[in-house]
């Protein structure tokens, strides 16, 4: 464990030695006020900004008074007020405490956890003196200063050393949602929906790693870091941004203990006997206390409150919303022409096809094997003669060859990182010897972005789009698979300052360069593996190396419902990368991901091919049913990322998310909504020929209708469903209209002037409403 990490886990005072100095107060206006805080045990000074902020948000920010360095940080957001919310700040031990409608509902630093490692000079041990026996001298070393404790100026993983020339600068802080069960959030993880509680057990770590085959039921770090969460009961719900791009780990502590600190200092819940509370300890490795509370009341309102901080999703042009077909690698042009071909020789719709690692010329990317693809132009647009695109991977590490012009005009122009001596930083990956491009730097990203015009990438046309993969970044010589974390970015940073938006960085470099290659009036699309906040105004991302295994299929449902709670709408998972799946689970994998908003089939170079005409009959039949529901439903797709990208609601949601006063569901994530209208129930155990189904919503508002047979079911409900091979239970709420399309074509684009039809599903009182967005699909004319 990151020695960090276990000096702020050990840290536990009796009483906080921060102090916040009344007499420094100062309110800059009625929804902001400053004041200085010491810590009294070492005498060390820091400022305190607390800002009201529009649609009911405060951010709390807390940094050195005078710091040695600067300390890595962000920028501020725009002021407001709002005169149900009120924040109480109790001056020794500092605490601060929001109220909603005279409400508890966050307590920062009541668990007295906060603790600033100011940045210090390090002090070299001073030798003394000591006479020994028959007068000799021998010179002894005194011993470190007691704010000294290991790994603070060094430390040593496995063959790396991390040199940590700026020392400890570390920050941790308890932050407690008030009566409070259940939260979530903080993506991404093999884990359940709801937070488990990790005392006596391993954080959660937010870290973007490079992860193969990774193990479900774990708070281990993934591809992406997103330090959100969410709090919801029956009441209300609330959301708290720790915003950070440190690596982060996160305990969480579920208590229901009335006479604990919180529920005597508020009083509020006197002679209640159980009040819940959720207590949750964020420990960087640096940065500043940087925190964005959301006071909801609505999982809606929180949900346009983070987006508003962070961004909405971008709309996607509609053919990525459709099918995706891949894998590592379809080999030649060849292969590509008889895919393409096989999709349309078996009447399974699909929209884009995609090229792996295997397509460049030796792993150099902007260029292409002239063997195995001498003619990429003519192959694109063949594709796209049909209404398809074609996907190219382009991953960061870029091939030290003095031949190859990205490399030679990137270290001509200085653009790569450097190691922490001054030297170019190499790494191993994909071609061998890499450098690795500093996106934190805005002329890299500029510059990244012009590779994309069709003069410069040779045999790229605007059919063609991008996959940007091992971006964490992958390092495969590097401590944990990734970069040294005192490699040295531009402006004076080191890598673990930035180390989680690397990815989003490299990903907002290539929307760029879309977006210039055709003038800005095309929209892009890119997918990331990496991802980090506000990743949803560029593109998609997926989960990653998973297997082909039922708990992975399984897991894949709290882990999209996590990622979309997070702001992120285009999210997927492919049908397990590892390994071949039988063709039972491949199919209820199709039918999965046919509901959730990404939908691709990718695997493994080593793998079978998996095309569904490859599998018997039965298989292929009900594949292509599934895929053909997927096209049925694009004009209800598409108009649920029109939402999204307006109001930052995600696609697929959580049952609680709709139904939000139903206990029964604030736990519950083996069945999930699409939008408002759906309500899906993957089957993700073998031989499952009866699903067992919770239907919210109350009695005489709502009642579900299965979509394939329109039986009626009343609410709230439990029922069980027959799901053979060729169904999992699909249900629309009663009260609602869904567009669709039957007219199923090879493509989307070819689906344009076809009728649509609406799915009026009549609630108890005779009512239904919907809504249906059209554009072109594809520019930003709308």
């Amino acid at each position: 464990k990151l020695m960090f990490h276990r000096r702020q886990r050990n840290y536990k005072p009796s009483q906080s030695p921060y102090k916040a100095l009344y007499s420094s107060l100062q309110s800059i206006s009625g929804s902001h006020v400053y004041l200085d805080v010491v810590n009294t045990e070492n005498q060390q000074q820091f400022t305190l900004d607390v800002h009201g902020m529009e649609d009911g948000m405060i951010r709390l920010r807390m940094n050195e008074l005078t710091p040695l360095k600067p300390r890595y940080e962000t920028i501020t957001m725009r002021l407001a007020n709002n005169p149900t919310i009120h924040a109480l700040i109790s001056c020794q031990p500092f605490r601060f405490d929001v109220f909603d409608d005279s409400e508890p509902v966050f307590s920062i630093n009541s668990r007295h956890l906060l603790n600033i490692e100011h940045l210090r000079e390090k002090q070299a041990p001073k030798p003394s003196k000591v006479l020994c026996g028959e007068g000799k001298e021998e010179k002894i070393e005194e011993k470190e200063t007691s704010e000294d404790q290991p790994g603070m100026w060094e430390e040593t993983f496995k063959t790396h050393t991390d040199s940590k020339p700026r020392g400890p600068e570390s920050i941790g802080l308890d932050t407690s949602f008030v009566n409070f069960k259940h939260v979530y959030g903080i993506p991404e993880h093999a884990d359940k929906l709801a937070l488990g509680s990790t005392i006596g057990a391993e954080p959660y770590r937010l870290y973007n790693l490079d992860v193969f085959e990774y193990d479900l039921d774990s708070k281990a770090a993934l591809y992406g870091s997103i330090p959100f969460m969410i709090g919801h009961n029956a009441k209300r719900t609330v959301g708290l941004l720790w915003l950070n791009s440190a690596e982060t780990w996160i305990d969480v502590d579920s208590s229901d203990d009335s006479k604990g600190m919180l529920g005597t200092v508020f009083g509020y819940f006197a002679g209640q006997e159980n009040v819940p509370e959720v207590n949750i300890h964020w420990m960087s490795e640096s940065g500043v206390i940087d925190v964005y509370l959301m006071l909801g009341p609505s999982p809606k309102d929180v949900m346009r409150q983070y987006t508003t901080l962070t961004g909405t999703t971008y709309f996607p042009p509609k053919w990525s919303i459709a099918y995706h077909q891949s894998r590592w690698n379809y080999k030649d042009e060849d292969d590509v022409k008889t895919v393409d071909a096989a999709f349309d020789e078996h009447d399974i719709p699909y929209d884009c096809l995609w090229l792996d690692i295997e397509h460049t010329d030796g792993k150099r990317y902007f260029t292409w094997d002239t063997l195995k693809f001498p003619n990429p132009i003519k192959m694109q647009d063949d594709v796209a003669a049909k209404g398809r695109k074609m996907v190219t991977i382009i991953d960061p590490h870029i091939k030290t060859d003095a031949n190859y012009h990205i490399y030679r005009e990137a270290q001509a122009k200085g653009y790569f990182i450097q190691n922490k001596d001054g030297g170019e930083f190499r790494g191993w990956c994909w071609p061998g010897d890499s450098a690795y491009l500093d996106f934190t730097l805005p002329q890299v990203r500029s510059w990244w972005a012009s590779q994309f015009a069709l003069d410069i990438y040779k045999g790229s046309t605007l059919n063609l789009f991008t996959w940007n993969d091992m971006n964490e970044p992958s390092v495969f010589n590097g401590p944990e698979i990734t970069m040294h974390k005192d490699i040295k970015h531009g402006g004076g940073w080191e890598h673990r300052h930035v180390h989680n938006m690397y990815g989003i960085l490299q990903q907002a470099s290539t929307v760029d360069g879309q977006l210039a290659r055709s003038g800005g009036n095309e929209r892009p699309f890119v997918l990331s593996r990496a991802f980090y906040i506000g990743t949803q105004k560029y593109g998609a991302i997926w989960t990653g190396d998973n297997t082909a295994e039922w708990g992975h299929l399984e897991y894949s449902v709290p882990m999209l419902l996590t990622i979309g709670l997070c702001g992120i709408s285009h999210c997927g998972a492919d049908g397990g990368f590892f390994k071949n799946p039988d063709p039972e689970l491949l199919t209820r994998w199709y039918q999965a991901a046919a509901y959730q908003p990404f939908f691709r089939a990718h695997a493994h170079i080593d793998t079978t091919r998996r095309e569904p005409w490859l599998y018997d009959e039965q298989y292929k039949n009900v594949i292509r049913g599934a895929i053909r529901e997927r096209y049925e439903l694009m004009p209800y797709w598409y108009t649920l990322f029109y939402q999204s990208h307006i109001n930052g609601e995600p696609t697929m949601r959580p049952l609680w998310y709709e139904f939000p006063s139903d206990p029964e569901l604030f736990a519950k994530d083996d069945s999930f909504m699409v939008g408002s209208a759906l309500l899906v129930k993957p089957v993700v155990e073998r031989s499952t020929w009866a699903t067992q189904v919770y239907l919210p919503g109350q009695y005489y508002l709502s009642g579900w209708y299965d979509v394939k047979t329109n039986q009626y079911f009343p609410s709230p409900n439990t029922i069980s469903m027959a799901t053979p091979l060729a169904k999992i239970a699909v249900l629309q709420k009663g009260g609602t209209i869904i567009p669709r399309q039957l007219r199923v074509r090879r493509c989307s684009a070819l689906m344009t002037q076809d009728p649509y039809t609406l799915y009026v599903a009549l609630d108890p009182q005779g009512k239904a409403e919907g809504e249906m967005y059209l554009d072109d699909g594809h520019t930003f004319n709308y």
